[in-house]
């Protein structure tokens, strides 16, 4: 598959570091990868119009798929990294997460790396924090433009069948990454005026999310960020474990001891948007890993997440044994 990234770090010593820049500064794409794509002056660097032009034909590049064979609908997929993640584990996260997903003959389609000034140590949290929300809103910008693009495609499709968009659009996000898409989708709903007639998102898969359990509650405000993620996404899954020993520290660290939805999954089930569900996956990893990471690493989970993103009906994804 071709390989992009697109970031908002400031470079540092030649590559990039953990200061924030207010934009969307860095677009890299390549055609090959291996074990570079952790060295920096391996990527190309390309202007934001070019990668956009390369992602729109890589996506229309992508086979025609009947309606009725909805699951094997190639992915546009953008993964979002967590805290305390330096530029080159990002890269090597996602690497690993395009070989296991968005390559060889089951490929989901590309995957784009959104890597946003994570400080890359267990004593930045709090500035990951900070780092998290003033991100928001560069990625927010892309998902307005990515927005256009679809309204753009879709008028072009009805006058010609043929331009249709072959791609789906979706989203993993881990740990406080989650926290950059909440935010991010909720500045790009209310810029779009939360429109009601397009889904900007088909999958949206949190795993580990560290943002507020009751989140998706629909008896919070309809203005609340949750209320307008679930109606720019088509589905949103929480991946869970209360095994997640570093989300329980996080819970301690912010407001009101508000419990985490990656480690004690949805606050309500039966107050949620009908489209947004939680999956307990602690008999999906292997717990001798990293707990909070291991749904990203483990045989089990992440083909749970590959079922997920093509868009398996939630009653028939694998259920926890206990």
């Amino acid at each position: 598959m071709p390989y992009f990234m697109m970031s908002n770090r400031k470079l540092s010593g030649g590559e990039p570091g953990e200061d924030c820049a207010d934009t969307m500064n860095h677009y890299f794409a390549k055609d090959s990868a291996g074990s570079k794509l952790t060295q920096f002056t391996f990527w190309e660097k390309v202007s934001a119009s070019d990668f956009r032009k390369l992602l729109t034909d890589t996506a229309m590049s992508f086979p025609e798929i009947a309606d009725d064979n909805n699951e094997s609908q190639k992915h546009v997929s953008l993964f979002v990294h967590g805290y305390n993640v330096g530029w080159k584990d990002a890269a090597a996260r996602y690497a690993d997460l395009g070989k296991r997903l968005y390559s060889g003959a089951k490929s989901l389609g590309t995957l784009v790396l959104y890597t946003w000034p994570s400080n890359g140590s267990v004593a930045g949290y709090l500035p990951d924090r900070e780092d998290a929300r003033a991100s928001a809103p560069v990625l927010a910008d892309a998902l307005v433009t990515l927005h256009d693009h679809i309204i753009a495609m879709q008028r072009l499709a009805a006058l010609n069948p043929g331009k249709q968009c072959k791609a789906k659009i979706s989203v993993i996000a881990h740990s406080m990454g989650n926290y950059v898409m909440q935010n991010a989708l909720a500045i790009a709903a209310k810029k779009l005026n939360s429109p009601q007639l397009i889904t900007l998102v088909h999958q949206l898969v949190m795993v580990a999310a560290d943002v507020d359990n009751d989140i998706f509650q629909k008896d919070q405000p309809g203005a609340s960020d949750g209320s307008l993620m679930s109606n720019l996404c088509y589905r949103i899954g929480a991946l869970y474990t209360g095994l997640d020993q570093v989300l329980g520290a996080s819970a301690g660290l912010k407001h009101f001891g508000t419990r985490r939805l990656g480690r004690s999954g949805i606050a309500d089930r039966d107050n949620v948007w009908d489209n947004v569900f939680d999956l307990d996956v602690t008999d999906f990893i292997d717990q001798s890993k990293s707990i909070h990471s291991a749904a990203l690493e483990s045989p089990k989970s992440v083909d749970l997440i590959r079922q997920i993103l093509t868009g398996v009906d939630r009653g028939f994804l694998p259920q926890p044994k206990h």
